[in-house]
């Protein structure tokens, strides 16, 4: 297990910031899917009112600063998929 996998479990409400450094918001949840005990993603709600969530494949994320509680991004905020 990668040391951003293991993080991603603990994320829960930490902020997350794309790769120029625009907020694309908070993570609900990490997401589980080849395997029952490692995440595979964040689902990274935008807003307070908003709806839809984004996925953030974990081969995204760039850094974890769990002391400032934030998910910093590789990728522009444009390139994450949406769902819900």
């Amino acid at each position: 297990m990668s040391a951003v996998a293991a993080d991603l479990s603990t994320t829960t409400g930490f902020v997350v910031s794309d790769s120029g450094g625009r907020v694309v918001g908070r993570v609900e949840c990490a997401m589980y899917g080849s395997l029952p005990n490692v995440p595979d993603a964040l689902a990274v709600r935008p807003g307070r009112f908003s709806r839809h969530r984004r996925l953030v494949p974990a081969n995204t994320i760039a850094d974890i600063d769990a002391a400032a509680g934030v998910v910093a991004l590789r990728v522009a905020r444009d390139a994450i998929r949406r769902f819900l």
